[in-house]
């Protein structure tokens, strides 16, 4: 079965294709590194006596932003020589900002083919690997596996139509996870789940946990923040933050902050999209609200005073910026969007959050929020009107819905302790 999967599989993709090289093209920043992609990996320095090579492919900026803290912790630790690639080209953007000092190499994830893979495998002879989440990359998989490195999925979650498909697929899917040594499982769902698998994972919780609580924000810094974001100084000014938007989700809020504006609050929105190549369709829609609006992609960080609008089309910043709003919108949850994006962030920054029906990638947090009263299920736009209304006018039950939120984030923090112990064996 291997052999027959690695050589069919490529040739599944053939048909794939054009699609894939269309969205590489419209995202962009593909060029850089590109021979990577072909397994061509930089020449490396002899390993380390004493130290084991390790290498951690997180995908994008998501699950570059998650690691952080465990990558601290290894260089501190003394025992890693850190190899890290990412496959997009806003993580590896992310990845050189953030981590130029603990990894020792970053750089990009070679396409899983036999004939890059390998490649880059006799470049890089890492002694570990490590993936993140939900991307399992079966040729990578394959090549640890006939060398006998161990392979150590942290983080782990399954995504309903992740689920389904392994459900479907049952012999590819034990094929997959039993070519890791161990598995951490970032929620007692996703636990449950692996389980389901054929699986024998641990749970070690959701690393964002402690990523989110690493800065938090002094009131000064805070009030800086809203300043530079055009929004005044003026504590009665309410901000309400789109968080990781999806098509359609920025009309709603657009259409919610007018409305909100013509009955006499001081309303201003902070639009984070989740894709910043949407950016020209978002602006479009800025522009056209007639309201004072920012681009910051163009404009700079520092935006006119009056502002109500701004755009925040960058990658990489939304933990800080969450810390200006007082109530969020988690995108991806109103229909027809799937999955939902993390609320954990705003959970963490003591923001009031509201999110749609379909935050199914993050059922297990959702609930817990829901259960602490520091989050707000709606089923529709209408819903979402009528809730982010009350919000605004309510400063009590806002305050309370984010401190509330900020209490339930402390208390599931230590996910990084529990991963670091799993990976070096302790």
């Amino acid at each position: 079965m291997p052999w027959a999967y690695r050589i069919l599989f490529p040739l599944l993709l053939i048909p794939a294709l054009p699609y894939y090289v269309w969205r590489m093209l419209r995202r962009g920043g593909y060029g850089a590194g590109f021979s990577q992609r072909l397994g061509f990996f930089p020449t490396l320095t002899p390993k380390t006596p004493g130290k084991r090579r390790i290498w951690i492919q997180a995908v994008s900026v998501g699950e570059i932003e998650a690691i952080g803290p465990i990558l601290k912790l290894l260089q501190k630790s003394g025992q890693a020589e850190i190899i890290l690639t990412t496959t997009t080209s806003t993580g590896y953007r992310l990845a050189l900002e953030r981590y130029l000092t603990v990894a020792d190499r970053i750089g990009i994830f070679p396409s899983d083919l036999w004939p890059c893979s390998a490649l880059a495998w006799r470049r890089i002879q890492p002694d570990q690997i490590i993936l993140v989440e939900g991307e399992l990359w079966p040729e990578h998989l394959a090549q640890a596996r006939a060398r006998g490195v161990p392979a150590i999925l942290i983080n782990g979650r399954i995504s309903d139509k992740s689920f389904a498909r392994h459900q479907r697929f049952p012999r590819v899917s034990s094929y997959l996870l039993g070519h890791f040594q161990c598995i951490g499982a970032g929620s007692e769902e996703d636990l449950r789940r692996f389980r389901a698998l054929g699986a024998s994972p641990v749970l070690t919780g959701n690393l964002k946990f402690d990523v989110a609580g690493e800065a938090p924000t002094s009131t000064a810094e805070r009030t800086q923040l809203r300043s530079e974001l055009g929004f005044g100084e003026n504590p009665q000014t309410l901000v309400i933050l789109g968080s990781s938007t999806w098509k359609g989700e920025e009309t709603h809020l657009i259409r919610i902050v007018r409305k909100l504006r013509a009955a006499n609050f001081d309303v201003r929105l902070l639009l984070v999209p989740r894709h910043s190549e949407r950016r020209a369709e978002v602006a479009a829609e800025a522009s056209a609200s007639g309201l004072a609006w920012h681009q910051r992609s163009t404009g700079g960080a520092t935006a006119p005073a009056d502002t109500v609008i701004h755009l925040a089309d960058t990658t990489g910043e939304l933990r800080r910026l969450t810390r200006a709003a007082d109530v969020a919108f988690c995108g991806k949850s109103l229909a027809p969007h799937e999955g939902g994006q993390t609320p954990i962030e705003c959970a963490a920054a003591g923001v009031a959050i509201v999110y749609g029906p379909r935050m199914t990638n993050f059922r297990d947090i959702c609930q817990g929020l829901e259960r602490a009263q520091a989050a707000f299920r709606v089923e529709n736009a209408d819903e979402l009107d009528a809730r982010l209304t009350l919000l605004c006018a309510d400063e009590r039950q806002r305050t309370e819905t984010g401190r509330n939120g900020s209490a339930w984030h402390q208390g599931n923090r230590g996910a990084t302790e529990r991963t670091l112990a799993l990976v070096l064996g302790r």
